[in-house]
């Protein structure tokens, strides 16, 4: 009687396959049965991205935790309130992940379009230094503008505003982050640096970022908030006399 061994030999040499399981077989596992972290492969990787996508992070469905998939995931951790902000998905945070997918649950809402700042249209200056904001400007404009006039006036103090967000003092950075953390438009401190690569890239409608390697301002429906250059002294104010923005990168938030 053959062995399997020779029957297995004899279907191969007449050209027919042996039933084996595909590499997408091999890899069907249900979302939550394993930790996940980038090199993982499989149905539960696509299941992953597919939710990510609908807690309001847009993800790439292509079932391989790529780094644009563990970026999305640091970015649901901090949102999500997560202990470890590691870009890993353990089975604890899948459970967690479901569930706000099964109630409809976003953590990140995209910042919303807004009308372009009509022509003309500027913020105004105050003879104490504060600005108002054009009526017309978006809620989030107004924020920003009116969280940069609560720092108007506090000294420059490097790494001011980076440790805390209420601070004795300010560096350039500092308060740009604060002026756009009340606008909502950012949750954490930047760098300089940082800014660099924020958000779009251009000159806003209503808000634009200045930033080099070593400083960094903005601009707010037409006035300039900075921490130094023209106007004597240094530290967070607003100025309606523009600067040279030759060696700066130029940038704003998406939709602003």
């Amino acid at each position: 009687m053959p062995s399997r061994r020779s029957l297995a030999v004899g279907i191969a040499a007449l050209g027919l396959a042996l039933p084996i399981a595909t590499s997408a077989e091999a890899k069907r596992y249900a979302f939550g049965s394993r930790p996940l972290a980038e090199g993982s492969r499989g149905s539960d990787v696509r299941t992953l991205q597919r939710y990510l996508t609908r807690v309001g992070l847009r993800t790439e469905v292509d079932g391989m935790y790529g780094p644009h998939t563990a970026r999305r995931v640091k970015s649901w951790e901090r949102r999500s309130g997560s202990r470890r902000v590691n870009g890993r998905l353990s089975r604890r945070e899948a459970r967690r992940m479901r569930s706000q997918v099964a109630r409809g649950v976003m953590v990140f809402h995209p910042a919303p379009q807004a009308s372009p700042a009509p022509s003309g249209e500027k913020a105004t200056l105050n003879s104490d230094g504060t600005a108002n904001a054009p009526s017309s400007a978006p809620p989030e404009v107004k924020g920003a503008i009116a969280a940069a006039n609560r720092i108007v006036g506090k000294p420059y103090k490097y790494g001011g505003g980076h440790g805390r967000w209420e601070d004795s003092g300010y560096d350039c950075s500092g308060a740009m982050s604060y002026a756009l953390h009340g606008g909502g438009l950012l949750n954490r401190q930047l760098t300089s640096g940082d800014f660099m690569s924020w958000g779009r890239s251009g000159r806003g409608s209503w808000i634009t970022v200045y930033a080099n390697s070593g400083h960094g301002y903005l601009v707010i429906a037409g006035l300039r908030f900075d921490t130094g250059w023209h106007g004597g002294g240094s530290g967070p104010r607003w100025s309606d006399e523009m600067r040279p923005s030759d060696g700066y990168a130029i940038r704003h938030p998406k939709g602003f």
